[in-house]
């Protein structure tokens, strides 16, 4: 089975009330997500994010909760939030990078890059 794309799926809401309420929270200490340390620094998306991005040779694309399918709503109900997930191209789909994990990268985008690449040596 081939990942044809990922999916990284932040633990907060899109659009502007709910990127807000992320910040405040953060702010305060009453909402993390260990994902959003990797992708984004306190001010924009980290230019070495995209770069990681590009090298994946594979989509990778970041949603918040509110913004994910019917399927991988089904999924995340198992793995929890933040999680990162592979598609595959006979339809399934898989986790590849669960909070610990993300946690354990301690925002790096370098060491997100070997943990996603090397999952086996990752785990």
């Amino acid at each position: 089975m081939a990942i044809i794309r990922y999916t990284g799926i932040y633990n907060a809401d899109g659009g502007v009330w709910g990127e807000t309420r992320y910040v405040i929270g953060h702010m305060l200490g009453t909402a993390a997500c260990s994902l959003c340390d990797i992708t984004h620094s306190p001010i924009r998306r980290k230019p070495q994010w995209d770069a990681m991005v590009a090298r994946l040779g594979v989509p990778f694309t970041v949603r918040h909760r509110n913004e994910i399918t019917p399927a991988e709503i089904a999924h995340v109900a198992t793995t929890g939030l933040p999680v990162v997930l592979a598609h595959h191209d006979d339809g399934s789909i898989s986790t590849i990078l669960q909070n610990s994990e993300l946690d354990a990268v301690a925002g790096s985008v370098d060491e997100f890059e070997s943990a996603l690449t090397q999952p086996a040596l990752a785990a």
